[in-house]
């Protein structure tokens, strides 16, 4: 299984050595929690639910992981380049973790607004991350992470 946290440090290291992601964002824009000192744009972890659509109970195989994209710029153009930067680099990609299996993503929803009561454009998006259990029979497939 992938522990979540386990999940999001893959991603956010995937997110890091993006060049294209960081120009955007300034550099040091990929946080673990918003702060009231953070700058703008920046990204944050979201949400991250571990559970089996059919019985309710928990299950690491089968998670959903949100970001969330900040912006103060005028107009919600660059929250949906950073959104466009990051699911180009995550929708679709394998990660190894550990030694248990692959970790798939895929993008389930993603959304641009303004929030009024904050004063910031907000985006959110919401990927899917399947792991595949490595069978003793078969060896792991290693994805290199770049």
């Amino acid at each position: 299984m992938t522990a979540p946290g386990n999940l999001m440090q893959a991603l956010f290291l995937r997110l890091k050595t993006d060049a294209s992601l960081s120009a955007l964002l300034g550099g040091a824009g990929l946080l673990e929690q918003a702060s009231d000192k953070a700058a703008f744009p920046n990204v944050t972890y979201g949400r991250t639910s571990a559970f089996d659509l059919e019985t309710g109970a928990d299950n690491d195989n089968d998670q959903l992981v949100t970001l969330h994209i900040w912006s103060k710029a005028q107009g919600e153009a660059e929250t949906r380049r950073i959104m466009d930067s990051i699911r180009a680099r995550l929708d679709g990609a394998a990660f190894s973790i550990g030694s248990r299996g692959q970790t798939r993503l895929s993008l389930e929803f993603a959304e641009a607004r303004y929030d009024e009561d904050l004063a910031v454009h907000h985006g959110l998006l919401r990927f899917r991350a399947l792991t595949q259990e490595a069978t003793s029979q078969t060896a792991p497939t290693h994805v290199a992470q770049e």
